[in-house]
């Protein structure tokens, strides 16, 4: 069973800068997906970057230059660098696993969830 756990959420000031960490255990799949989707106030989910199990990454154009998605050596866990964080990045930020490809599928497309972790950004 694929499983998920989000953690690294916190409050920081605009410009601050937060490592969130995604723990994935139970992926059996040769070739997969992880992305990272956040929530806003207005309930809008909204897919933030991706990273399949070869390390190719991609990203929204919103995040570009100040997010960076990796992995460790054993893939278990994926971490989503962010910094110069501004008050729009405010999300319950998810971590979801698809197999297969990173590149032209939605966020709605992965089957697997975590529970979230909270960012705030705020003065």
């Amino acid at each position: 069973q694929v499983q998920l756990v989000e953690s690294g959420g916190d409050s920081v000031q605009p410009g601050g800068s937060l490592r969130l960490t995604c723990v994935v255990s139970g992926i059996t799949w040769s070739r997969y997906c992880v992305g990272w989707v956040r929530q806003g106030q207005k309930n809008e989910r909204a897919s933030v970057a991706r990273i399949a199990n070869d390390g190719g990454a991609i990203y929204d154009d919103s995040v570009k230059g100040r997010f960076t998605v990796s992995q460790d050596d054993t893939k278990n866990n994926i971490y989503l660098q962010m910094t110069n964080l501004k008050p729009d990045d405010t999300s319950l930020y998810y971590c979801a696993a698809r197999e297969g490809t990173c590149i032209g599928f939605s966020y709605r497309t992965f089957p697997h969830w975590g529970p979230g972790t909270q960012v705030t950004v705020s003065s």
